[in-house]
């Protein structure tokens, strides 16, 4: 993959909603999955083994475009297994593994909520890892404008005290992801991305499907659709996370970061489309552009050095 292209800004942001656009469809796509494998809504090690397995099918086509394009297999070197396995233990197996087991204690609103607060950590800490980003008033506005359209898809929901061991949970996952992108940062400015990719999600996909069976999962995946859903799936965490990770190197992480605000926005608007929930509401609409305009404010912000 040519990752010089996605050094030019604008070419930067169309990736980056291509990215958050086919993290979107994962939403209905995973709702999809678990009715064609029978997975049930308490059934944490089969979640965790389809986790496991999509992850690391999505590794494994990111190596075959490497194989394919660069006609040679791609080994990992030595020097680099920390660096892919810490990365695929924070931002593949530890992220998922906090988001698959608290889902089910919480509600998606909830989940929605917390799960934009990945924004303003990576945006608010990147200062204190990278000397050339620092925190202007224009992020702080673009992230409190991205928040309020988060609410407003969510009509304001807050989180309860009902569901705090579900919200602890899918706020570590959040924690994670923001580690993720510091991390996906700092170590693909030395390495090819597109490998790094490869590798970390092998590694964390590894990890997530022992877990799965530790915790008892069992998969049926030749009964019905589950494994063309599967595939595709595996498919949009490879693409997703290789392009991300481009990105992350060549820009700023907080002006990369903002863009994780669409993903509940499309996330909705495709579950509306392909499961038939109600989606199409005005506070959609009213979510999507206070969140275009926090993605305007911060990517507006000068000063910072990519």
């Amino acid at each position: 993959m040519k990752t010089n292209i996605l050094k030019n800004r604008m070419t930067a942001c169309v990736s980056a909603v291509f990215c958050t656009l086919l993290w979107g469809t994962a939403f209905p796509f995973i709702k999809l999955g678990y009715a064609a494998l029978s997975i049930g809504s308490s059934d944490t090690g089969a979640k965790l083994l389809f986790a496991g397995l999509r992850f690391s099918l999505a590794g494994a086509m990111v190596l075959c475009f490497l194989w394919v394009s660069r006609r040679r297999l791609m080994m990992i070197n030595k020097k680099d297994i920390p660096s892919a396995a810490l990365l695929g233990g924070v931002q593949t197996f530890a992220q998922y593994l906090f988001t698959y087991i608290g889902i089910g204690y919480t509600t998606g609103v909830n989940t929605s909520i917390i799960t934009a607060c990945a924004a303003f950590l990576t945006v608010s800490v990147t200062p204190l890892f990278f000397r050339g980003e620092r925190l202007t008033a224009l992020k702080l506005a673009g992230c409190a404008l991205g928040f309020c359209g988060v609410l407003a898809m969510n009509r304001g929901g807050g989180i309860s005290a009902d569901t705090l061991l579900g919200d602890g949970l899918i706020f570590m996952s959040t924690v994670c992801a923001a580690c993720g992108n510091i991390l996906s940062k700092k170590l693909a400015k030395a390495r090819d991305p597109v490998a790094l990719t490869a590798w970390q999600l092998l590694f964390g996909g590894a990890l997530l499907t022992v877990a799965g069976l530790i915790f008892g999962g069992r998969l049926d995946l030749f009964n019905g659709h589950g494994l063309p859903i599967l595939l595709w799936l595996a498919f949009v965490s490879a693409a997703a996370f290789t392009v991300w990770t481009a990105l992350l190197k060549h820009h700023p992480a907080d002006r990369i970061s903002v863009f994780n605000l669409l993903v509940p926005v499309f996330g909705t608007v495709l579950s509306g489309l392909l499961l038939g929930e109600n989606a199409f509401r005005p506070e959609v609409g009213l979510s999507l552009l206070l969140i275009a305009a926090g993605i305007v404010l911060v990517n507006l912000s000068r000063g910072e050095k990519t």
